[in-house]
């Protein structure tokens, strides 16, 4: 009888031994799969465009406090909200969705409650390691995540939801875990800390395919 019931133990604990080691595998393979090109160096920089219409003038701007190489970009000439949202180049949407909370700011209340955090945003990865972060949108984004998206193809529309003051968009360029000067047509916007107040004003040239 004894030896009867430790033959039937045997291959529950073959069959756990087994589970167990599949379950190990597994969360190696995805650690992996998660890790390793992160652990790669970044390609080259992509030929990064102003997020905005083309050929349209804004005002890129930094504040003390608002963290090293953080953009926000107000146009020069007519209002902000509402404004088209393009892709710097093109890429994959990873995140399309709140950041924090919403807030109450919208084109009848511009003045009502603050949000958190970024409100509406969108993150596309732009392979390399390369990717851009748009947030403050008006409302939900016009793309999702997984949609592969052409350079200048619109993503959303400016506003003023999450911790935000005014409608604009705050853009993020970034390299691998880390923020980076932004680059526009090749050309460094000279946003690299948040010691002073400093503003630029540059032209998009996200045009379309054959247009100057």
């Amino acid at each position: 009888m004894t030896t009867g019931r430790t033959a039937r133990r045997r291959p529950r604990r073959r069959g756990a031994l087994v589970v167990l080691t599949l379950g190990s595998v597994g969360v190696l393979v995805a650690v992996a799969v998660l890790v390793v090109p992160m652990l790669l160096s970044p390609g080259p920089r992509p030929l990064f465009q102003l997020p905005v219409a083309c050929g349209e003038k804004w005002q890129l701007g930094t504040y003390p406090g608002h963290d090293d190489y953080d953009v926000d970009l107000f146009p020069t000439r007519g209002e902000a909200w509402g404004r088209p949202v393009l892709a710097s180049y093109a890429g994959t949407v990873t995140v399309a969705g709140i950041n924090g909370s919403l807030g109450g700011r919208t084109p009848d209340n511009p003045d009502g409650p603050r949000g958190r955090g970024g409100g509406y945003w969108v993150k596309i990865d732009h392979g390399g390691r390369w990717e851009t972060q748009y947030l403050h949108l008006l409302e939900p984004p016009l793309v999702r995540e997984g949609q592969r998206v052409a350079q200048g193809e619109q993503i959303g529309r400016v506003g003023s939801t999450g911790n935000s003051g005014a409608p604009h968009l705050h853009y993020e360029q970034r390299r691998g875990w880390e923020k980076v000067e932004t680059h526009f047509d090749g050309v460094p916007s000279g946003i690299t800390n948040d010691d002073t107040e400093y503003t630029v004003t540059r032209t998009s040239n996200n045009c379309p395919a054959g247009r100057p």
